[in-house]
């Protein structure tokens, strides 16, 4: 039975490997497999397939301007367990930047009190451990010169959160970081 006839896919001949890729894929990879791990025995297990990709097939309707994938155009589907599926569109996709150069602080390196803020999710904190630095003193104490940041400060902790929670999801994570060092 061909597959791709039943599944109403278009069968495009690769480049670099023998098996044909589905045309109407966003993003197609072309793949040398290197080591395939089983998982198991009873029902349900698989098998772990750790490939080498050699060539990747990207349609140009799906990047920005910049030549980059822009994952907001892929309807991107993710395999959850059982009959489960996921959608990662809208509000479910988020984005972290990561430093260029050198590791962030690290989760680990804020202050318990952010660790376990009730407000903040793991996203937020994730952006606040991908800092290079913690801010000094200094720059702390400027942040109380903001007229929210000193609002905020005189609600209580929760008030301070939901700040910071704001100018992260804004982009500005140093500010959200000294907003949260504020005592």
């Amino acid at each position: 039975m061909n597959e791709f006839v039943k599944a109403g896919f278009t069968q495009v001949p690769s480049t670099l490997i023998q098996p044909p890729r589905v045309g109407e894929a966003p993003v197609a990879f072309e793949c040398k497999v290197l080591q395939v791990l089983p998982l198991g025995t009873e029902g349900g297990a698989g098998n772990l397939v750790i490939c080498q990709v050699i060539l990747i097939h990207v349609q140009e309707q799906y990047l920005d301007e910049a030549g980059r994938l822009d994952t907001t155009k892929i309807d991107l589907v993710a395999r959850m367990g059982g009959n489960w599926y996921a959608r990662a569109f809208g509000d479910a996709l988020f984005e972290i930047p990561k430093p260029l150069l050198t590791k962030g602080i690290g989760i680990d390196a804020l202050p318990e009190s952010i660790r376990n803020s009730s407000i903040l999710t793991g996203n937020n904190l994730g952006r606040l451990g991908n800092l290079e630095v913690l801010p000094d003193a200094a720059a702390i104490e400027l942040m109380r010169t903001d007229s929210e940041a000193a609002e905020a400060l005189a609600k209580g902790a929760d008030a301070l959160h939901r700040l910071a929670q704001q100018r992260l999801d804004a982009g500005n994570t140093e500010e959200a970081l000294k907003i949260l060092l504020l005592k």
